[in-house]
Protein backbone atom coordinates (compact mmCIF):
# COMPACT_ATOMS: atom_id res chain seq x y z
CA UNK A 1 0.00 0.00 0.00
CA UNK A 2 2.64 2.49 1.11
CA UNK A 3 4.48 1.59 -2.37
CA UNK A 4 1.28 2.38 -4.27
CA UNK A 5 1.18 5.64 -2.64
CA UNK A 6 4.53 6.38 -3.04
CA UNK A 7 4.40 5.77 -6.93
CA UNK A 8 1.19 7.87 -7.41
CA UNK A 9 3.16 10.80 -5.61
CA UNK A 10 5.99 9.88 -7.67
CA UNK A 11 3.95 10.48 -11.17
CA UNK A 12 2.11 13.32 -9.99
CA UNK A 13 5.44 15.19 -9.62
CA UNK A 14 6.53 13.87 -12.85
CA UNK A 15 3.50 15.28 -14.47
CA UNK A 16 3.56 18.68 -12.45
CA UNK A 17 6.93 19.15 -13.88
CA UNK A 18 6.40 18.22 -17.58
CA UNK A 19 3.36 20.22 -17.64
CA UNK A 20 5.74 23.24 -15.81
CA UNK A 21 8.50 22.52 -18.63
CA UNK A 22 5.70 23.13 -21.52
CA UNK A 23 4.29 25.96 -20.05
CA UNK A 24 7.60 27.87 -19.97
CA UNK A 25 8.92 26.96 -23.31
CA UNK A 26 5.46 28.47 -24.54
CA UNK A 27 6.43 31.59 -22.77
CA UNK A 28 10.25 31.71 -24.20
CA UNK A 29 8.70 30.67 -27.45
CA UNK A 30 6.24 33.95 -27.10
CA UNK A 31 9.28 36.13 -25.52
CA UNK A 32 11.54 35.16 -28.42
CA UNK A 33 9.32 35.66 -30.86
CA UNK A 34 8.18 39.24 -29.91
CA UNK A 35 11.64 40.13 -30.54
CA UNK A 36 12.05 39.39 -34.16
CA UNK A 37 11.38 40.37 -37.07
CA UNK A 38 11.85 38.63 -40.62
CA UNK A 39 14.40 39.20 -43.10
CA UNK A 40 15.41 38.32 -46.44
CA UNK A 41 18.47 36.74 -46.48
CA UNK A 42 20.68 35.18 -49.67
CA UNK A 43 19.49 31.35 -49.90
CA UNK A 44 22.61 31.00 -52.51
CA UNK A 45 25.38 33.64 -53.41
CA UNK A 46 24.31 36.05 -55.67
CA UNK A 47 27.08 37.88 -57.98
CA UNK A 48 27.23 41.64 -58.74
CA UNK A 49 25.29 42.44 -61.56
CA UNK A 50 22.24 39.67 -60.84
CA UNK A 51 18.90 40.58 -61.19
CA UNK A 52 16.54 38.87 -58.02
CA UNK A 53 14.65 36.49 -58.07
CA UNK A 54 12.04 34.77 -55.38
CA UNK A 55 14.26 31.73 -55.42
CA UNK A 56 17.74 33.68 -54.41
CA UNK A 57 16.06 34.89 -51.29
CA UNK A 58 13.73 33.60 -48.11
CA UNK A 59 12.81 35.22 -44.98
CA UNK A 60 14.88 34.06 -41.50
CA UNK A 61 13.50 35.51 -38.32
CA UNK A 62 16.49 37.81 -37.22
CA UNK A 63 16.73 39.09 -33.32
CA UNK A 64 15.11 42.70 -33.54
CA UNK A 65 17.70 44.63 -31.37
CA UNK A 66 20.25 43.25 -34.19
CA UNK A 67 18.61 44.00 -37.26
CA UNK A 68 20.68 44.88 -40.52
CA UNK A 69 20.45 48.63 -41.87
CA UNK A 70 18.76 48.67 -45.07
CA UNK A 71 17.46 45.10 -44.61
CA UNK A 72 14.04 43.88 -46.03
CA UNK A 73 11.25 42.08 -44.56
CA UNK A 74 9.22 41.69 -47.50
CA UNK A 75 10.76 39.75 -50.53
CA UNK A 76 8.11 40.75 -52.89
CA UNK A 77 10.36 44.40 -52.42
CA UNK A 78 13.22 42.41 -53.87
CA UNK A 79 11.93 41.11 -57.30
CA UNK A 80 13.58 42.90 -60.19
CA UNK A 81 16.20 44.48 -57.97
CA UNK A 82 19.83 44.55 -59.24
CA UNK A 83 22.93 43.74 -57.16
CA UNK A 84 25.62 46.22 -57.09
CA UNK A 85 28.49 43.81 -54.85
CA UNK A 86 28.50 39.84 -54.31
CA UNK A 87 25.97 38.65 -51.93
CA UNK A 88 26.95 35.26 -50.18
CA UNK A 89 24.99 32.60 -48.80
CA UNK A 90 22.88 33.30 -45.73
CA UNK A 91 23.85 37.32 -46.07
CA UNK A 92 21.18 39.60 -45.29
CA UNK A 93 20.23 41.43 -48.45
CA UNK A 94 20.42 45.09 -47.63
CA UNK A 95 19.16 48.15 -49.61
CA UNK A 96 23.06 49.31 -50.08
CA UNK A 97 23.94 46.36 -51.78
CA UNK A 98 21.47 47.01 -54.33
CA UNK A 99 21.11 49.72 -57.32
CA UNK A 100 18.84 51.88 -57.74
CA UNK A 101 15.24 50.81 -58.21
CA UNK A 102 14.74 50.28 -62.47
CA UNK A 103 18.36 49.93 -63.39
CA UNK A 104 18.99 47.31 -65.80
CA UNK A 105 21.35 43.82 -64.94
CA UNK A 106 24.63 43.91 -65.83
CA UNK A 107 28.16 45.21 -65.57
CA UNK A 108 26.89 48.96 -66.00
CA UNK A 109 24.27 48.35 -62.46
CA UNK A 110 27.92 48.32 -60.22
CA UNK A 111 29.33 51.47 -62.41
CA UNK A 112 29.30 54.37 -59.34
CA UNK A 113 27.54 57.62 -60.15
CA UNK A 114 29.94 60.20 -61.97
CA UNK A 115 32.10 56.80 -63.16
CA UNK A 116 32.91 55.19 -66.36
CA UNK A 117 33.62 51.89 -67.08
CA UNK A 118 36.55 51.36 -69.66
CA UNK A 119 38.52 47.75 -70.62
CA UNK A 120 42.50 47.61 -71.55
CA UNK A 121 44.00 45.02 -73.16
CA UNK A 122 46.34 43.03 -70.90
CA UNK A 123 48.63 39.99 -70.72
CA UNK A 124 49.43 37.70 -68.06
CA UNK A 125 52.44 40.32 -67.12
CA UNK A 126 50.73 43.55 -67.57
CA UNK A 127 47.63 41.83 -65.69
CA UNK A 128 49.70 41.21 -62.48
CA UNK A 129 50.01 37.75 -63.16
CA UNK A 130 46.06 37.30 -62.74
CA UNK A 131 46.27 38.52 -59.13
CA UNK A 132 44.20 41.62 -59.97
CA UNK A 133 40.93 40.37 -59.06
CA UNK A 134 37.22 42.29 -59.02
CA UNK A 135 37.44 44.71 -56.18
CA UNK A 136 41.09 45.02 -56.34
CA UNK A 137 42.10 48.55 -56.47
CA UNK A 138 45.41 48.96 -58.93
CA UNK A 139 47.35 52.05 -60.35
CA UNK A 140 48.14 52.35 -64.48
CA UNK A 141 51.52 52.86 -65.53
CA UNK A 142 52.74 54.08 -69.05
CA UNK A 143 55.95 53.37 -70.16
CA UNK A 144 56.77 55.95 -72.81
CA UNK A 145 58.87 59.01 -74.25
CA UNK A 146 58.86 62.61 -73.36
CA UNK A 147 58.07 64.98 -76.15
CA UNK A 148 60.78 67.21 -74.96
CA UNK A 149 63.49 64.93 -74.60
CA UNK A 150 63.34 63.91 -78.34
CA UNK A 151 64.86 67.02 -79.85
CA UNK A 152 68.00 67.38 -76.61
CA UNK A 153 70.04 64.27 -77.62
CA UNK A 154 72.19 64.67 -74.46
CA UNK A 155 68.83 63.68 -72.61
CA UNK A 156 67.11 59.99 -72.60
CA UNK A 157 63.56 60.53 -73.73
CA UNK A 158 62.45 56.68 -71.90
CA UNK A 159 60.28 57.62 -69.17
CA UNK A 160 57.52 55.17 -66.73
CA UNK A 161 55.80 56.73 -65.12
CA UNK A 162 52.44 56.53 -62.83
CA UNK A 163 49.62 58.30 -64.28
CA UNK A 164 46.54 57.16 -62.21
CA UNK A 165 46.15 55.93 -58.44
CA UNK A 166 43.60 53.46 -56.65
CA UNK A 167 41.49 52.28 -59.91
CA UNK A 168 38.89 49.76 -58.72
CA UNK A 169 38.92 46.75 -61.23
CA UNK A 170 35.21 46.04 -61.74
CA UNK A 171 35.83 43.05 -63.83
CA UNK A 172 38.23 40.45 -65.13
CA UNK A 173 37.76 39.02 -68.70
CA UNK A 174 34.01 38.51 -69.01
CA UNK A 175 33.85 37.85 -65.00
CA UNK A 176 32.77 40.43 -62.18
CA UNK A 177 32.52 37.78 -59.25
CA UNK A 178 34.32 38.89 -56.30
CA UNK A 179 34.42 35.33 -54.52
CA UNK A 180 37.43 33.50 -56.43
CA UNK A 181 40.67 34.41 -55.22
CA UNK A 182 42.57 32.40 -57.32
CA UNK A 183 44.92 33.91 -60.05
CA UNK A 184 42.98 34.48 -63.10
CA UNK A 185 45.72 35.03 -66.24
CA UNK A 186 43.05 37.06 -68.48
CA UNK A 187 43.52 39.33 -71.87
CA UNK A 188 41.42 42.37 -70.45
CA UNK A 189 40.71 44.12 -67.04
CA UNK A 190 37.42 46.82 -67.12
CA UNK A 191 38.31 49.62 -65.01
CA UNK A 192 36.28 52.17 -63.08
CA UNK A 193 37.12 55.59 -64.05
CA UNK A 194 35.81 59.24 -63.69
CA UNK A 195 35.52 60.76 -67.24
CA UNK A 196 39.03 62.52 -66.50
CA UNK A 197 40.95 59.15 -65.88
CA UNK A 198 39.47 57.43 -68.73
CA UNK A 199 40.74 60.24 -71.55
CA UNK A 200 43.88 60.01 -69.58
CA UNK A 201 44.12 56.10 -69.92
CA UNK A 202 42.76 56.57 -73.15
CA UNK A 203 45.76 59.13 -74.19
CA UNK A 204 48.34 56.55 -72.45
CA UNK A 205 47.54 53.50 -73.90
CA UNK A 206 48.39 55.13 -77.71
CA UNK A 207 51.28 56.77 -76.79
CA UNK A 208 52.82 53.95 -74.40
CA UNK A 209 52.91 50.44 -73.08
CA UNK A 210 50.65 49.83 -69.93
CA UNK A 211 50.99 47.95 -66.91
CA UNK A 212 48.90 47.30 -63.88
CA UNK A 213 50.11 47.95 -60.01
CA UNK A 214 48.51 45.93 -57.49
CA UNK A 215 48.10 48.20 -54.44
CA UNK A 216 47.08 47.52 -50.54
CA UNK A 217 42.72 47.61 -50.44
CA UNK A 218 43.67 49.82 -47.67
CA UNK A 219 45.94 52.46 -48.37
CA UNK A 220 44.51 55.41 -49.89
CA UNK A 221 47.69 57.51 -49.61
CA UNK A 222 48.78 59.32 -53.34
CA UNK A 223 52.31 58.87 -54.56
CA UNK A 224 54.18 61.60 -56.22
CA UNK A 225 57.32 60.07 -58.00
CA UNK A 226 58.75 61.94 -61.18
CA UNK A 227 59.13 58.68 -62.88
CA UNK A 228 62.18 56.88 -63.86
CA UNK A 229 64.60 57.09 -66.86
CA UNK A 230 67.67 54.75 -67.91
CA UNK A 231 69.60 57.68 -65.65
CA UNK A 232 67.83 56.76 -62.56
CA UNK A 233 67.38 53.35 -63.57
CA UNK A 234 71.04 52.65 -63.88
CA UNK A 235 72.35 55.17 -61.37
CA UNK A 236 74.23 56.43 -62.91
CA UNK A 237 76.00 59.93 -61.98
CA UNK A 238 76.74 62.41 -63.87
CA UNK A 239 80.77 62.09 -63.69
CA UNK A 240 82.66 64.41 -61.42
CA UNK A 241 84.04 67.26 -63.66
CA UNK A 242 87.80 66.12 -64.20
CA UNK A 243 89.63 68.68 -62.24
CA UNK A 244 91.25 71.21 -64.41
CA UNK A 245 94.40 69.95 -66.08
CA UNK A 246 97.55 71.80 -64.96
CA UNK A 247 98.62 74.25 -67.32
CA UNK A 248 101.05 73.41 -69.10
CA UNK A 249 104.43 74.50 -67.79
CA UNK A 250 104.89 77.91 -70.01
CA UNK A 251 108.64 77.76 -70.60
CA UNK A 252 110.50 80.43 -68.42
CA UNK A 253 110.78 83.45 -70.18
CA UNK A 254 114.96 83.18 -71.10
CA UNK A 255 116.32 86.18 -69.51
CA UNK A 256 117.95 88.75 -72.19
CA UNK A 257 121.29 88.47 -72.55
CA UNK A 258 122.97 91.21 -70.66
CA UNK A 259 124.81 93.31 -72.60
CA UNK A 260 128.29 94.00 -71.09
CA UNK A 261 129.11 97.41 -71.45
CA UNK A 262 131.47 97.79 -74.11
CA UNK A 263 135.59 98.16 -72.67
CA UNK A 264 136.71 101.32 -72.71
CA UNK A 265 139.03 101.70 -74.68
CA UNK A 266 142.70 100.44 -73.76
CA UNK A 267 144.82 103.26 -72.95
CA UNK A 268 147.02 103.12 -76.59
CA UNK A 269 150.97 104.87 -76.56
CA UNK A 270 151.91 105.97 -79.67
CA UNK A 271 155.65 105.07 -80.41
CA UNK A 272 157.86 106.47 -83.27
CA UNK A 273 160.04 104.27 -85.17
CA UNK A 274 163.23 105.79 -86.63
CA UNK A 275 164.34 102.52 -89.37
CA UNK A 276 167.48 104.18 -91.11
CA UNK A 277 165.83 107.64 -92.98
CA UNK A 278 162.65 106.41 -92.94
CA UNK A 279 160.12 107.39 -89.05
CA UNK A 280 156.71 105.93 -88.75
CA UNK A 281 154.88 106.16 -86.14
CA UNK A 282 152.55 103.21 -83.93
CA UNK A 283 150.27 102.77 -81.79
CA UNK A 284 150.40 100.47 -78.50
CA UNK A 285 147.80 99.44 -76.22
CA UNK A 286 148.41 97.41 -73.18
CA UNK A 287 147.57 93.56 -73.78
CA UNK A 288 149.33 93.89 -77.04
CA UNK A 289 150.02 95.45 -80.22
CA UNK A 290 147.08 97.35 -82.06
Amino acid sequence: MRNTRALMMMAFAVALAFAAVIVAARWINGQASGNTNKVAVALVDISLGSRLTPEMVRMVDWPSSAMPPGAFNDAKLLETRVTRTSIQHGEPVMEGKLAPPGTQGGLSAVVADGKRAMTVRVNDVVGVAGFALPGNFVDILVSTQEEGARNNPARDPNISKIVLERILVLAIAQESSRDDTKPKVVNAVTLELTPEQAEKLDLARSVGTLSLVLRNQIDPKPVNTDGATKTSLLEAKAAPAAPPAAAAAAPKPRPAPRRTAAAPPRPSDNVEVIKGLERSSQQYQKGGLQ
